[in-house]
């Protein structure tokens, strides 16, 4: 597994595999061929068909002089998120493999591989026998200097929440959807019941996180665009609750990055290659981590809750409307949130109880998610996507 540095990503919106991957490949491709006469960039798969609703052509533009794009969703490839470049009879062929990652065929990546243990179990053997917590092993590996990098992180996903509770409008893209964590966030003071403040709270969070991706503002992958609402929803909610310092969220945000690369490693993040249990489950998981290790819960607690948050998002699919990442996906991030905090009450409780290990589920996701139709993995074919009618 990979440094968290490359799980969660500091970038512009609307989605890690349709923008930031394929910007970093543009760059990559223009810095080896900096003198070319003419670019050329064919998308294929998800990219082809939800690349124009996702910004993919519009970052590449930005990247590249005057590049012809083409949109090819009918060539069978070996990856549902494929870009091929060619200048000057010169070719390379790319996967954005989720998260902001890619894959350059026939080359080694440049992320090299740090972590020694890839299954949840290793690593809670690991840390039960030398009384490590997850955030503990996260710095055993990677240095105190992660640390440093997840205050960045915390300090970013912070100000994508303050800006997005800021913002007024209409999101771009065609669909008229109104921005709405402003509205719900100004509703806060009302005289509710705590529960019902709290689902307040978090959905703001989450609703301005996913509102200023839609607006291809500036988020943290966590672990993708498109599901980077859940995780600093619910640390914002508990920070201010509890008041937890930013040391402690910054512990938080290294268990929930643990599970995260597991889930990378072992299955995907990907809603092209899994849907999009890969993208807001891998979140709620995440997020639920996360809460587990600011609370203090022991190892068992933690995979618990990580578990439960990913086995109740098992089969839900990635059905963009017209290619953009709004509806249904920022409500998904709000929901999911709520339901990591409930992922945190049941590992409270029930935790000793529990039948399904965290390896077993992830191993889970990415066979269902592999089995999920094509219609209903980043291709806007199929579901809602497909079925709704703009009013």
């Amino acid at each position: 597994m990979k440094s968290l540095r490359y799980l969660y990503r500091i970038g512009k919106g609307p989605s890690s595999s349709h923008t930031i991957g394929p910007e970093r490949a543009a760059r990559l491709f223009l810095s080896e061929h900096p003198n070319a006469k003419h670019y050329t960039v064919t998308l294929y798969g998800s990219l082809a068909l939800t690349g124009k609703g996702h910004g993919t052509d519009r970052v590449l533009s930005s990247v590249l002089p005057s590049p012809l794009i083409l949109f090819d969703a009918a060539t069978p490839v070996p990856h549902p998120n494929t870009i091929v470049f060619s200048a000057d009879g010169e070719t390379m062929r790319v996967f954005s493999i989720g998260g902001g990652a890619i894959a350059v065929e026939g080359r080694e990546s440049e992320e090299r591989d740090i972590y020694p243990l890839t299954k949840f179990d290793d690593i809670k053997a690991f840390c039960s026998e030398r009384e490590l917590r997850l955030s503990d092993y996260v710095k055993s590996v990677e240095s105190e200097a992660i640390f440093d990098y997840l205050h960045a992180v915390w300090a970013q996903m912070q100000d994508t929440i303050r800006a997005g509770l800021r913002a007024d409008g209409v999101l771009p893209g065609g669909l008229d959807v109104e921005k709405k964590a402003k509205l719900l966030y100004r509703q806060h003071h009302i005289d509710e019941s705590p529960e019902t403040k709290e689902n307040r709270l978090v959905c703001a969070y989450a609703f301005a996180v996913g509102e200023q991706n839609a607006s291809a503002e500036t988020i943290v992958t966590a672990p993708t665009c498109g599901a980077s609402g859940v995780l600093p929803a619910v640390l914002k909610y508990m920070q201010d609750r509890h008041g937890f310092t930013d040391d402690q969220i910054v512990r938080a945000l290294a268990a929930g990055g643990l599970i995260g690369n597991l889930i990378k490693e072992n299955a995907s993040i990907s809603g092209a290659e899994c849907g999009c249990q890969a993208e807001i489950g891998s979140a709620c998981s995440m997020a639920a981590a996360a809460l587990a290790e600011l609370f203090e819960m022991e190892l068992d607690q933690i995979e618990y809750a990580a578990e439960v948050a990913m086995e109740h998002h098992l089969g839900l699919t990635c059905d963009p409307v017209g290619g953009l990442v709004q509806i249904p996906c920022i409500e998904r991030n709000a929901v999911a949130a709520m339901r990591a905090i409930n992922a945190l009450s049941l590992a409270n409780f029930l935790t000793y109880t529990r039948k399904v290990s965290l390896d077993t589920i992830i191993e889970t996701m990415y066979e269902t998610g592999r089995d999920i139709s094509g219609r209903y993995r980043e291709t806007s074919e199929g579901g809602l996507a497909k079925l709704y009618k703009k009013h």
